[in-house]
């Protein structure tokens, strides 16, 4: 009996002496991630859910959103459609009641452009989404080219990725005047840069 109360005890001021709690599996992996990363580069954005699975589909890549890919028609049988938007022989706009706020220009009949607008919650992988800091965007996308936003006064600005000439896919910022991101685009040149739609 002697033994099993000084086993009891021992075990009980063992748990006490631990300098830190317990760690959930999610806690310990964000704690991974954030002292992996240079202090530069943390943004204030939270963390983009895992890119697999349904997760996987709110985030907008380079590649395309979900099923929609930059450079392809779009898939039979998706819900992207023609919804009373913009629509002729050159060019049209589709969207989808899976991703509010979102739409993608088409020219012949490939999707040159997903833009994220003011009602989606997609984000890039990086957590930047519609509503992040320009601060936010300028830690994760250093050496972006800046250009004046056509129909708003400075501060509102383009954010452009220097490789968006090379013709590959490419991120496209557009800043407002509050400082923080109005729309995000990705697609190919010369679509990317289309201020009113298809044009």
């Amino acid at each position: 009996m002697k033994n099993l109360l000084t086993a009891s005890v021992l075990a009980v001021a063992l748990a006490a002496c631990s300098s830190e709690p317990a760690k959930a599996p999610e806690q310990a992996s964000e704690a991974a991630t954030s002292s992996a990363l240079p202090d530069e580069t943390v943004s204030e954005a939270p963390l983009a859910a895992p890119t697999d699975g349904a997760a996987g589909a709110r985030v907008l890549a380079l590649e395309g959103l979900g099923d929609l890919r930059i450079g392809e028609a779009v898939p039979a049988g998706s819900s992207w459609a023609e919804r009373g938007a913009q629509a002729s022989d050159a060019c049209r706009t589709v969207t989808s009641p899976d991703y509010p706020g979102v739409y993608a220009i088409l020219e012949k009949g490939k999707v040159r452009r997903i833009t994220l607008g003011q009602r989606s919650e997609v984000r890039l992988v990086e957590g930047i989404g519609v509503g992040s800091s320009e601060a936010d965007v300028k830690k994760w996308f250093a050496g972006f080219r800046e250009e004046p936003h056509k129909y708003e006064p400075a501060p509102a600005k383009y954010l452009t990725a220097p490789n968006a000439r090379s013709g590959d896919p490419a991120l496209r910022f557009e800043i407002g005047q509050d400082g923080k991101v109005k729309l995000i685009h990705v697609g190919t040149m010369p679509v990317l840069g289309y201020v009113e739609g298809c044009s």
